[in-house]
């Protein structure tokens, strides 16, 4: 396939997409604010526009339900599993946890909703390190920082793959297909999001020039899986939760993992290191809430998810379909290790020009 075609099949669905995801984040933006408006009529019997701290404080917490805004499509690894865990964790908080997919600008739209919605502990963002890379690229001018951190709940181990009938039996095997190929190889990502992260850091280790290849922009990774079905691209990043089923199938085929040891659920597929690439890399999942949400209310948050995440059919669900493992850290301790994984990031993205 030429890359005339990649970018003709991708760039119109790509703007569609965005302004599709715009709208929809400036319809859940009207309907939040109308009801932080009439919250805050009724609370106070005023027309005030906004619910002050102290009369958060006096309210019984939770008393409606939670929404957790996941900024990716249905049928993506943030989706499954954010998904899973919020339906073990809403036992717990005893009111529904409802997740809304708000994909768009590379998880940005979803990111900005949650930043400016009201501090009051029933909306929250369930991301990863792509806040911190769209911030490194240069793309929001925030960071993790702009959050209240609620827990880290699960890393995921990525998987490079390819569909079916590639002349590739291994993640080792990639370069030498580039220097192969009279066209660019053409590799799936989210704009400045982990897999675009982790294609950079993959080709620095093997010495692949970005320049030989040509990177494919799509929303989410379950429109790569799909691009990847059609035959519309030739590598992705991937991982269990989206791509498990199609790997034991055949349809699509992992090239390695990238963790110290083969996952239980693909234990023929060597670790990257045993194909001599010098790569970890996992994709953390974690709870955010607006900045200055109170501190009483994120802790009754972390808590349902601490109890979610020790729940033994869980935790094997997790582990055993999904390639993720359980690393819970609630409330200061995520915060610093978000500040830990920050500096990790923010000084690779130098070394691989990733930065602005």
């Amino acid at each position: 396939m030429s890359q005339q075609r990649a970018l003709s099949d991708h760039q119109p669905l790509s703007v569609c997409q965005h302004w599709v995801g715009y709208f929809y984040w400036r319809w859940l933006t009207l309907l939040h604010w109308f009801g932080v408006i009439g919250f805050a009529v009724m609370g106070s019997g005023v027309m005030g526009l906004s619910v002050s701290a102290p009369l958060l404080a006096d309210e019984p917490y939770p008393s409606a339900g939670v929404t957790l805004v996941v900024p990716y499509g249905e049928g993506g690894a943030t989706d499954v599993l954010l998904r899973a865990v919020a339906a073990q964790a809403q036992e717990y908080l005893e009111v529904p946890i409802t997740t809304v997919n708000m994909p768009g600008g590379g998880a940005i739209l979803g990111s900005q909703f949650v930043k400016g919605s009201a501090p009051d502990g029933y909306t929250l963002l369930g991301s990863h390190q792509t806040i911190d890379l769209s911030y490194l690229a240069g793309v929001t001018g925030y960071s993790h920082q702009a959050f209240a951190p609620v827990a880290l709940l699960t890393r995921t181990v990525n998987i490079p793959a390819t569909r079916a009938g590639q002349p590739v039996i291994g993640a080792s095997d990639i370069k030498t297909l580039v220097n192969q190929q009279p066209a660019p190889l053409l590799f799936g990502v989210i704009p400045n999001s982990t897999d675009h992260f982790f294609w950079l850091h993959f080709f620095a280790e093997e010495g692949i020039s970005a320049a030989d290849v040509q990177f494919v922009h799509y929303p989410d990774t379950s429109a790569q899986v799909e691009a990847l079905l059609g035959g519309e691209l030739d590598f992705a990043m991937l991982n269990l939760p989206s791509a498990g089923r199609l790997f034991s199938a055949g349809a699509l085929v992992p090239l390695g993992v990238a963790s110290e040891g083969r996952l239980a659920a693909l234990p023929h597929v060597p670790t990257l290191h045993e194909q001599g690439i010098a790569l970890v890399n996992t994709t953390d999942r974690g709870l955010f809430a607006p900045l200055d949400t109170p501190p009483e209310r994120l802790a009754v948050l972390a808590k349902v998810f601490e109890q979610a995440l020790v729940e033994p059919a869980l935790i094997q669900t997790l582990e055993k379909e999904h390639g993720s493992f359980v690393d819970f850290k609630a409330l200061d301790a995520y915060g610093r290790y978000l500040e830990e994984q920050y500096q990790l990031l923010q000084t690779l993205a130098s070394a691989i020009q990733f930065e602005r």
